[in-house]
């Protein structure tokens, strides 16, 4: 079972070039099947009877990738995320089109390294953040080389 996150207030690991080896686009074979959707939501609380019936089919394109051309998958390699939900291993879905705002997670090049972080407005300037008190702030510099490649709009892990 998949169990889908929104974060647009979500901090990141740190990721190498090696990480690139995931990054990819969304094809037909990842998201475009047609799934079925239940009528009625799965109660969280006691049981209840279950609807045996499907309302109509389900494209996880049409609920998670509002921009198919500028949108990535990547993979998270390490624990820096882990408070905010994004742990070792979860794919991520990457929008290169929406603007980085205050507090949303953001995948970010650091001199030629990819970076997973909440990003920060700060009267002293942009600072990266993770989600897990052993990683320190990433303060941006004037002389860093520093992009913000996309924006993390979810987060796909296991359950």
């Amino acid at each position: 079972m998949n169990h889908l996150n929104t974060h647009n207030s979500l901090r990141g690991a740190h990721m190498p070039h090696s990480a690139l080896l995931s990054l990819t686009r969304p094809n037909r074979s990842m998201f475009e099947k047609q799934r079925a959707l239940l009528r009625k939501a799965v109660p969280a609380g006691f049981p209840s009877p279950a609807d045996d019936y499907v309302e109509r089919r389900l494209s996880l394109d049409e609920h998670l990738i509002q921009h198919k051309e500028s949108t990535f998958f990547m993979r998270v390699a390490g624990h820096s995320m882990r408070e905010l939900g994004i742990y070792d291993g979860d794919l991520l879905i990457i929008d290169r089109a929406l603007p980085a705002t205050q507090d949303c997670v953001v995948v970010a090049v650091i001199d030629g390294e990819f970076t997973v972080k909440q990003l920060h407005y700060t009267p002293q300037g942009k600072v990266l953040r993770a989600a897990h008190p052993d990683y320190p702030d990433i303060v941006i510099t004037d002389e860093q080389d520093f992009s913000i490649w996309g924006v993390v709009q979810w987060n796909v892990h296991k359950v």
